[in-house]
């Protein structure tokens, strides 16, 4: 399964307002529903990865879901439905990753900061323009995915936050 056809499939998800959905494809186990929020979860019941949540009112580039080989999705079930659900804040345009507003000034955030929904978690730069990237969760910091200054892409990952 490839990142176009996960697209496809969390495009008729959203199109026919569905609540849940499971597909399994390839030796791969798909699951997508929405909670309570609105959002999209993305999991692999069967495998150690976190589950990926996806904001229903932004469009998705692209979940973050790793094809696992067969046979490393032999942990239980329970297991998975045991982990924390985490929100990946993905970068909605291409340009260069800036934590702070200015060189020398304080990172907007770091790991371990406790964040609210509408508060700037660091700048995109495209073409000139200074692009402030707002969180659409409440929650904890717990990954910070791009170096300050590199380039990133559309759907790339930001940041992770384990949201309360």
């Amino acid at each position: 399964m490839d990142l176009d056809q996960l697209r496809q499939i969390l495009d008729l998800v959203r199109e026919h307002e569905l609540s849940e959905f499971e597909i399994e494809h390839d030796g791969l186990r798909l699951k997508v529903r929405k909670d309570a929020n609105g959002a999209h979860l993305v999991t692999l019941p069967s495998a150690p990865a976190m589950p990926v949540v996806l904001p229903a009112a932004v469009p998705v580039a692209g979940p973050t879901v790793a094809a696992m080989p067969a046979a490393a999705q032999a942990p239980a079930a329970a297991e998975a439905e045991a982990e924390v659900e985490l929100a990946v804040v993905k970068s909605p345009i291409v340009g260069t990753f800036y934590r702070s507003s200015e060189p020398g000034a304080a990172s907007f955030v770091e790991i371990g900061a406790t964040v609210k929904k509408g508060q700037v978690l660091c700048i995109i730069e495209a073409m000139k323009l200074m692009n402030e990237i707002d969180s659409e969760f409440e929650g904890e910091i717990v990954n910070i995915y791009v170096e300050n200054g590199q380039p990133v892409q559309y759907g790339e990952r930001l940041f992770a936050i384990r949201t309360a």
